[in-house]
């Protein structure tokens, strides 16, 4: 059988059929989060400031800085005294702050919402272009600091505001995915800077071979749902095998129902390309304010997540192995790009990280949950919302994660007593570790 060529548009195919079932069941590939909001009730608000931020934190000779987007919501804000919630944005252009259960954390809590676009994403780029020399800047140690230089900004600016000097507000961090793991990284690496953390199907875990991904996909899809998908893989290799061509046009085509489902719900209903694999349009280093290549940077430097085949059993073609993303890493960026997951996991702990004041929480159907902290630890609880849709971010965006429930409702879960535990326990915490943080005057600078 002949093997495909790695980057080509049958290569994209296979993935795209993991790709679509991921997506049904409330996780994405191979970014972890995105927000699909689109219509302005979706957001609570999309009113953009800027501030200006240093492109390299670990240089004390580089002082060239960047504007950095961020967004502020303070319509349930308590002043003076209020908390601030801290809402990170992940791997994708943030556009505003949605109106998900953050938005009812802030009303409960009297607390400013305030957000700030991760580096290189969206309209936050240091540079024109995004070779890979351009690219070295963007990594999840650049991000944190990032966030303690807002931090600070946020605050003096705050401070200015109401007229007053040397006083620090209560913080409090919160993030989904990569943006949860940022969430308790922060917390363990500025400690003074923040009261606690919310860390949301974070991936603390950065994994070489992800195997445990699709073996929660096969147990959360069902037996028969399963068996279905692996014929299909099975049926799709197959003809790749025998002629790629005529099955890269069998999914242009009408008449075959899989793969009308695929460009119906998965392309034009999520908004999703097959592009996102491609390695042609990965090598592309124009500026947009939406790029795969910046993710896929991240995968191929620091973190990996390589979704393989487990060695039996598995709905994922074969095909898509180890050597494929290695393959990937060495195309788009150059022959020195490879994923130091040691390095990462030495630097932040893994599944073993050492903190405090951390929730962790995941969906028990999200595959991602996997690369979390799923056994609580002291002052580090973690707890798994059970249910049948619950999947990445369910404490904050509800069931199901796409399109977006607005304000999160759990309603639409198929156990919403499930989720509501959960976040009666996310509120006992924040409650708990920001009048912790008010009576002892820590988090104050």
């Amino acid at each position: 059988m002949k093997q495909p060529a790695p980057g080509t548009a049958a290569a994209s195919i296979l993935l795209l059929l993991l790709k679509v079932t991921v997506s049904s069941i409330g996780a994405s590939s191979p970014r972890l989060f995105q927000h699909t909001a689109s219509k302005s009730k979706n957001y609570l608000t999309k009113e953009e400031f800027w501030f200006n931020q240093t492109i390299d934190h670990f240089s004390p000779y580089d002082r060239r800085q960047f504007g950095q987007r961020y967004y502020e919501y303070l319509d349930n804000f308590r002043i003076p005294d209020g908390p601030i919630f801290l809402k990170i944005c992940g791997e994708s252009a943030c556009d505003g702050i949605v109106n998900d259960y953050l938005g009812v954390l802030a009303k409960k809590f009297g607390a400013a919402l305030v957000s700030l676009e991760h580096r290189y994403y969206g309209k936050s780029s240091p540079f024109k272009s995004l070779t890979t020399e351009n690219l070295r800047y963007l990594s999840s140690k650049q991000a944190l600091f990032d966030l303690a230089s807002f931090r600070h900004y946020y605050q003096e600016s705050l401070n200015v505001k109401l007229n007053r000097s040397n006083m620090n507000n209560p913080w409090f961090v919160f993030g989904v995915s990569y943006a949860g793991a940022l969430s308790a990284w922060f917390r363990i690496k500025f400690p003074h800077l923040t009261c606690g953390s919310l860390a949301s199907s974070a991936v603390v875990l950065a994994v070489y071979n992800f195997t445990e991904f699709d073996k929660q996909i096969g147990e959360s899809a069902g037996p028969e749902c399963k068996s279905v998908l692996q014929e299909i893989t099975r049926l799709v290799d197959q003809r790749l095998g025998a002629n790629d061509k005529a099955l890269r046009t069998l999914f242009g085509a009408a008449e075959e129902a899989y793969a009308t489902y695929v460009k119906e719900y998965y392309i034009k209903g999520l908004g999703v390309s097959v592009e996102t694999y491609d390695q042609q349009h990965l090598k592309e280093t124009t500026l947009t304010s939406d790029s795969d290549r910046l993710w896929w940077f991240q995968v191929c430097t620091e973190v990996a997540y390589f979704q393989v085949a487990p060695s039996n059993d598995s709905i994922r073609s074969t095909k898509v192995d180890t050597r494929y993303h290695l393959d990937l890493c060495k195309n788009v960026f150059g022959e020195s790009i490879y994923p130091d997951v040691c390095a990462t996991n030495l630097c932040y702990g893994g599944t073993r990280i050492g903190g405090s004041k951390i929730i962790f929480t995941n969906g028990s159907q999200d595959p991602w949950r996997h690369a979390s902290k799923q056994t609580s630890s002291p002052e580090m609880p973690s707890y798994i919302m059970k249910c049948h849709n619950c999947g990445h971010g369910t404490d904050m965006r509800g069931c199901p994660q796409s399109p977006l429930v607005p304000e999160g409702d759990s309603k639409n879960c198929s156990s919403p007593d499930a989720v509501n535990k959960v976040r009666q326990h996310i509120i006992e915490h924040i409650d708990l570790w920001l009048s912790q943080c008010q009576s002892s005057g820590r988090n104050l600078m």
